[in-house]
């Protein structure tokens, strides 16, 4: 017991036991399908359970559980589960280190992690619990994987991919942070692999387009990150023809097509690049020229694609002996081979325009190639490459001029000549690309696919899912470059579904983030064995009406889930097609100004905490701390001061000694404004998602109620009783034990959490008078009780009456006098 606790008589860590069983006897967060009362789906991102909880996990749970919370005092029936991201690398990598099986390690965690939650007293329905890596739920990835294969919205295709090393797996593109493993921190390289793929490039429009609708219910951060990694480009497609090797003359059934954001620069188009990896580049190379290419290309692989597109990156490059045909100034121009072009953008080889484009100004100096500047600068620019608006310039020929055009006007010109002339078309690109969803690691849901030398690809038939995961463990699960599961013969010879003859299992699993991309749908059915989800239950709650979790997800998880749901839409599962309504992200706690971290020594023990301070203290303290999307600094935090402050409203709680029901309109009328004024504001607030200025709402209405007490009113006012029953309620919201103590206190039944919000009287909220500061030469002089609706002209007339003000004046006549009614009056002299 703490210091304070000895003193108030109030013991935390007795209040936690106390309270624990009691809840989980009555279950008061049990959404009900069947209830008429209005539905509400609040989601918080699920964890990985690599451990316990952590700081992060007592923050997202702290400041989700406001929302839910409030929700059921509002009266809406709350559907609020929670699970596990089950699957995945760490789990795998501790069964290597340990030779055990990777669900030893999951469900032990997962059983750590529901007891924190618990204690942490988050107001999940843990009725609906799911484990992403239970089959019961993966049969149904797997599922979902073949009705989008036979959408044709999942393919197998070969192409360069990203390669974590240490990993030993393919990365899709959003798993690649600056050029490293999002996961594990390891360089990145390419391979050349035959992978699985998501077409979520079929969706790519209206992924863009839906952003307008969700920007102002989600994060600016969120919707910012998703336009930009979407990437939408108009352009055109333009064909360069090219040269005969041997007669010096443009083929005309050979060319490189290019994808351009900017044809209006055709006519500074000095050279090509060709991305060195790109099968384009190993098609075009001379047979004199190869061997540097061979080699140069072998460098290039190593390089990440975000180190390859640095603009600070010294330019190399290897000419590949072909040169093309300009195909509006009919030049001759070299075609080289580059790392800062990518396989994967366009056709993987651009136009370098280096009068304006830096990165191909850069090459053309590295390589002494023509500079031709296709949009006139400014008077005053003094840069390299230009890469703004102007008018055209050096851009004509003869069958068209661009010259003198803005670039607008320019682009729509010579598309519609490039059309006409059969030499390009206007063209629509985007930065994203198909999702690589194979992993080559033994810990995810298999890919039902088998793979028959007849038949070819085969779909494993509806009946035979889920394909479970054989019995691998510790040394059979180190990475070989290939998923473990192709050394389990026995589980991957099989007969073909369809001939019967020999064939093999598809050795790779899924992406986890397929696993999370509809398990808020399962949340609304989870123990369904016929389908995935039941539609009419799904459409029923969702889509979610606030999702909350952390912004790291911004691009990969949300984006994936996004996708799902409009192809679940088409095939007719669900009736919306965007899954999360609103949604919040909050900030990190770090401590002492940095990243919590071991090495740094400045790690902050969650557990710690809670033994020091209890449950209410550490949640109050992270919600009261600032908004939820900032970052909290725990180094900064008190929450030795959460528990003095939750010591006060507990002690509140016992003084009253009126009896439950009494009225309280014969209480005191200050009082009842005070707390009228404090439950309105709140339930504002709390819709706003400002909580901290929710708690210090509440810390104010138990400073007024205390002051009431102590002024003579005396604990048996029925005033006194509503605001301490109106702190509990709102307490509930963030530190629940002790408003439970609280509400016993007051002599009810558990639980406050569904005691009900309470009811304003819009009366109270009507300010009898308003105090108006009247300032002097920017001296506060004295305040005046005046109307809300005072005039300017009579609260200017009684400032200047107002004897601290005349003193002040001393027979001086005003300069001006500014009136802000009915708050302020500053007279300046």
């Amino acid at each position: 017991m703490s210091e304070i606790d000895a003193r108030e008589g109030y013991d935390v860590h007795e209040v936690e036991s106390k309270w624990l069983p009691v809840w989980e006897d009555l279950q008061p967060f049990r959404a009900d399908d069947e209830s008429p009362r209005e539905k509400r789906y609040a989601l918080t991102m699920f964890p990985y359970p690599s451990g316990d909880l952590h700081m992060g996990h007592a923050e997202v749970f702290s400041l989700h559980d406001v929302v839910a919370r409030y929700w059921w005092q509002r009266g809406y029936e709350v559907l609020n589960p929670m699970g596990f991201d089950s699957f995945g690398l760490p789990a795998e990598n501790a069964a290597i280190r340990n030779d055990e099986h990777p669900s030893t390690y999951t469900y032990r965690n997962i059983g750590r992690s529901i007891d924190s939650c618990k204690r942490l007293a988050a107001s999940f329905d843990w009725s609906r619990t799911l484990n992403t890596s239970d089959p019961e739920y993966y049969r149904w990835t797997q599922w979902l994987f073949l009705r989008f294969y036979e959408r044709g919205l999942a393919y197998r295709k070969q192409s360069p991919v990203n390669w974590c090393p240490n990993d030993q797996t393919v990365l899709a593109n959003e798993q690649v942070v600056d050029g490293h493993c999002e996961r594990c921190g390891a360089e990145v390289t390419k391979r050349d692999l035959t992978q699985w793929y998501f077409k979520i490039t079929e969706y790519a429009q209206e992924l863009l387009d839906n952003l307008d609708d969700l920007a102002p219910t989600w994060g600016d951060r969120v919707v910012n990150a998703q336009r930009n990694w979407i990437g939408r480009s108009e352009g055109a497609h333009v064909t360069f023809p090219l040269v005969e090797e041997s007669s010096s003359e443009a083929s005309p059934d050979q060319g490189i097509q290019v994808y351009t954001t900017r044809p209006d620069t055709l006519f500074g188009a000095t050279f090509m690049v060709v991305a060195a990896d790109a099968p384009l580049a190993d098609e075009l190379v001379s047979d004199e020229q190869r061997p540097a290419f061979e080699a140069y290309r072998e460098e290039v692989r190593k390089a990440s694609d975000i180190d390859r597109l640095a603009t600070d990156r010294p330019k190399t490059g290897v000419d590949l002996g072909r040169k093309a045909l300009n195909p509006v100034t009919g030049q001759q121009i070299p075609v080289y081979a580059a790392d800062y072009v990518l396989a994967d953008y366009g056709t993987g080889a651009i136009m370098a325009v280096p009068g304006q484009d830096q990165r191909d100004w850069d090459f053309a100096e590295k390589f002494g190639l023509p500079i031709v500047r296709t949009v006139q600068p400014p008077a005053d620019f003094d840069g390299e490459a230009f890469t703004g608006d102007g008018p055209a310039t050096n851009s004509s020929n003869a069958e068209i001029s661009l010259d003198g055009m803005g670039v607008a006007e320019a682009k729509r010109t010579i598309i519609d000549w490039l059309d006409k002339k059969a030499l390009g078309r206007g063209t629509v690109n985007f930065r994203l690309r198909d999702w690589l969803l194979s992993r080559q690691r033994y810990w995810g849901a298999p890919i039902p696919i088998v793979h028959c030398s007849t038949c070819g690809e085969v779909p494993v038939p509806d009946d035979q899912l889920p394909v479970v995961l054989p019995e691998l463990r510790g040394a059979d699960l180190k990475p070989k470059g290939v998923s473990p599961l192709a050394a389990a013969r026995d589980w991957v010879e099989v007969a073909c579904p369809r001939c019967g003859g020999p064939a093999e299992r598809d050795t790779d699993t899924m992406d986890t983030f397929v696993d999370s991309s509809w398990y808020f749908l399962r949340y609304c059915s989870p123990h369904d064995t016929h389908q995935p989800f039941d539609p009419a239950k799904a459409n029923a709650w969702g889509p979610c009406d606030i999702y909350i979790g952390g912004v790291e997800h911004a691009v990969l998880h949300l984006l994936y889930a996004r996708f799902f749901t409009m192809v679940l839409n088409d095939m007719g599962m669900v009736d919306f097609r965007e899954p999360f309504s609103a949604q919040l992200n909050q900030g990190f706690v770090i401590n002492q100004g940095k990243k919590m971290s071991k090495s740094l020594g400045n790690g902050v023990s969650l557990g710690e905490q809670l033994s020091a301070y209890g449950v209410d203290a550490v949640r109050l303290t992270l919600v009261f701390a600032g908004p939820p999307e900032d970052d909290i600094d725990w180094a900064d935090m008190s929450p030795s001061g959460s528990l003095r402050f939750l010591q006060r409203a507990w002690r509140l709680a016992g003084d009253v000694t009126s009896e439950p029901g009494a009225d309280p309109s014969t209480g005191d009328v200050a009082l009842r404004r005070v707390t009228h004024k404090t439950v309105h504001e709140a339930g504002q607030l709390v819709e706003r998602h400002r909580f901290n200025v929710m708690v210090a709402r509440t810390m104010e209405l138990v400073n007024a109620t205390r002051k009431t007490i102590d002024a003579g009113a005396g604990p048996s006012d029925p005033a006194v009783r509503e605001a301490a029953e109106a702190v509990a309620v709102l307490l509930s919201l963030v530190a629940p034990y002790t408003a439970e103590e609280m509400w016993e206190r007051l002599g009810h039944q558990p639980s406050v959490a569904r005691a009900g919000w309470p009811v304003v009287d819009a009366a109270l909220l009507v300010e009898e008078t308003v105090t108006a500061v009247i300032q002097v030469q920017g001296k506060v002089r004295g305040r005046l009780e005046v109307s809300p609706g005072v005039s300017e002209e009579d609260l200017r007339a009684a400032a200047l009456a107002d004897p601290a003000v005349v003193r002040a004046l001393d027979g001086r006549e005003p300069r001006t006098v500014i009136v802000r009614a009915p708050k302020l009056v500053n007279v300046v002299v």
